[in-house]
């Protein structure tokens, strides 16, 4: 026991080759274990630093993004021209076929739970690209969009059919492409979110037609006015604004021809060109007959054609159809524009008040839900409108009179040289100006214009015209120099214009006269003598109600849409400053050359050699293919 007591503690203790000490054996292997963890860092550190440095994986849409629309359209054009040489796939396929409205389908499966699936019921919708969003190699979201619609498209590596890889498959596909998407419906579980997506698990994704130019970003939109107008295919595919407005239009000019269907009216269509311009007080376009060397006019109503088929028997008639007046470009007006006729034998302008009253009204209501609709101006004024009936009236000349705050002359003498110099005075007085010719019937609506039009927010009747402003329309039966006529005014603009129709041919051909000798003094608007016209009221024309209604001003008032170019599938445009500059096509840009067209033979001074077709070659080159 002494001896153990008395032995050496420095012989317990282990020398540490690193440093020379000596030390206990645990201390020993706590050093030991240190040094070998910091060794493994240090080889960590120095594999890692020797590793080359890889940098973050750019998607090729990403990397599209950042070209210029030209650059992007060549190499679009490039790739797929190589589509349509190997097939794999064909850009361009003649058919796919759509079972599913997305419309439907969003309805159908709204009721959908998160994570919610059924595998067994088949989709098949076309549609196109707005997004293209990919989560790694394996999962790839598409939003597309039909009739209207948006419907998000799941793509999973693990429902894919078909030989094709997946990425290989979706490697193509961009914004803007048009695309068929077989699969079934069902609503997405995304992590960290309580309601998933109501989606198409995609099973089949098949290019149908690719987009060759980037669409703009869903982010930054279409917004450029002038550009909308002349590229309105591609405002149609950003703006469902624009889609809505046209598809109100055809709902509207539905209901229109119902209403007049469903009261017995016999639709027509009349002669476009016309050797003589009338039925309304318009400046025309001339075109030119080669095959008979003769001008002939566009129409600028159809209204005395319409009174000839009354004239031959069918008693009510409407049209609707495009007319063309050389006049002004503006917010309300543009060169072609559609308009509504209707003829209606034994009825007068009292009967045509009550049926423009019925069918408007109606209308709106149909197209809206409600009689009362807002408008708002280029000015940012907010006009709310009541279309329900009665609509306000207002007499013409008893307006002016108190607008002006003096007694007119009476209606007889308002043709006269004498009511030529009180209505000049007028203007001068009220401070209104009248561009030459100042004729009795320019100046008097000129005066409308400012003191009446501009309390029409609400459907109103102007009513009490003068005969001299109405060359087609019927003396007035109680108040001599008036005629019965009414334009019907909205948002202070006209929509309607009618009368109880001039039928008397010995008064029609002084109106007429009175029309020439206007156009003489320089009114460019006035109407020519139409004699086949005149003719036919001496065959005996009933008495009759007649009524035009622009259709397009109406699409503005329910659309609220001040521009009438937004309301035009493609309005009338200004030729392009840059016009001349010539812009590559998809052909060209990938070396297309022109197919053999047959029947096409072109001389080389007239064509380039690349169009030059020998017919007797092609014939010859059918006829080998033909045989067997």
């Amino acid at each position: 026991m002494a001896e153990a007591e008395g032995a050496d503690p420095i012989a317990n203790l282990h020398l540490d080759e690193v440093t020379g000490e000596r030390v206990s054996k645990t201390e020993l292997k706590k050093r030991q274990k240190q040094r070998q963890q910091e060794e493994k860092k240090k080889e960590k550190a120095a594999a890692a630093s020797a590793k080359p440095k890889t940098e973050k994986t750019i998607s090729a849409e990403e990397q599209e993004s950042q070209l210029t629309p030209n650059q992007y359209f060549e190499i679009r054009s490039g790739k797929i021209q190589k589509l349509r040489q190997s097939h794999a796939p064909n850009p361009y396929p003649h058919k796919f076929n759509v079972t599913t409205d997305l419309r439907d389908f969003l309805t159908r499966y709204e009721s959908f739970a998160t994570g919610e699936h059924r595998k067994d019921v088949e989709v098949r919708v076309g549609g196109r690209i707005y997004t293209k969003r990919a989560s790694g190699t394996k999962l790839i979201f598409y939003d597309i969009k039909a009739e209207g619609v948006k419907v998000q498209v799941m793509c999973q590596a693990q429902d894919a059919v078909g030989n094709v890889p997946f990425e290989e498959l979706h490697e193509h596909l961009r914004r803007g492409d048009i695309i068929g998407v077989v699969g079934y419906p069902g609503r997405t579980a995304p992590r960290g979110r309580p309601t998933g997506e109501l989606s198409i698990m995609a099973r089949e994704i098949i290019l149908l037609t690719p987009c060759l130019h980037q669409i703009p970003s869903e982010h930054y939109g279409f917004k450029d006015q002038e550009q909308r107008y002349r590229q309105r295919y591609l405002d149609l595919i950003m703006n469902n604004d624009s889609r809505n407005v046209f598809i109100t239009r055809s709902k509207m000019i539905t209901y229109i021809r119902r209403y007049f269907d469903e009261k017995d009216f016999v639709e027509v269509e009349t002669p476009m060109m016309n050797a003589i311009a009338g039925g309304a007080t318009a400046k025309p376009f001339i075109t030119h007959h080669n095959d008979l060397d003769m001008d002939l006019f566009m129409r600028v109503a159809p209204e005395l054609y319409l009174k000839m088929l009354i004239v031959g028997g069918l008693e009510r008639v409407y049209e609707l159809g495009r007319l063309f007046r050389n006049e002004g470009i503006d917010l309300t007006h543009n060169p072609e524009f559609t308009t509504c006729e209707f003829y209606m034998a034994y009825a007068d302008v009292y009967d045509i008040m009550d049926i423009t009253e019925d069918l408007v009204s109606g209308l709106v209501k149909h197209v809206t839900g409600s009689y009362q609709t807002t408008y708002h101006t280029q000015t940012g004024e907010e006009y709310h409108v009541n279309w329900a009936r009665p609509w306000r009236r207002v007499d013409m000349i008893e307006a002016l009179e108190k607008a002006c705050g003096e007694k007119f002359p009476p209606g007889e003498e308002l043709h006269t040289t004498a009511t030529n110099d009180f209505l000049k005075r007028m203007l001068k007085k009220m401070n209104v100006e009248c561009t030459p010719p100042q004729t009795n019937a320019r100046m008097l609506d000129k005066l409308v214009g400012e003191f009446i039009e501009e309390t029409c927010i609400n459907p109103t009747f102007i009513t009490g015209h003068p005969q001299m402003m109405s060359p087609l329309a019927k003396y007035h039966r109680d108040r001599p120099g008036l005629c019965e006529r009414f334009e019907a005014f909205v948002c202070k603009k006209e929509i309607v214009n009618a009368y109880t129709e001039l039928n008397d041919p010995f008064d029609q051909r002084l109106r007429f006269e009175e029309q020439a000798r206007q156009k003489d003094q320089g009114d460019e608007e006035a109407q020519m003598i139409d004699e086949n016209f005149c003719t036919s009221l001496e065959f005996g024309l009933p008495p009759t109600g007649g009524w035009g209604m622009g259709i397009d001003r109406l699409v503005m008032f329910l659309t609220d849409n001040y521009s009438i170019k937004e309301v035009l599938t493609f309005p009338f445009m200004k030729e392009e400053a840059n016009q001349g500059k010539e812009k590559k096509t998809a052909a060209e840009v990938v070396g297309v050359k022109p197919q053999i067209e047959e029947g096409i033979r072109e001389s080389s001074a007239d064509a380039p050699k690349s169009l030059l077709v020998d017919h007797e070659l092609y014939s010859a080159q059918v006829e080998h293919v033909r045989q067997p």
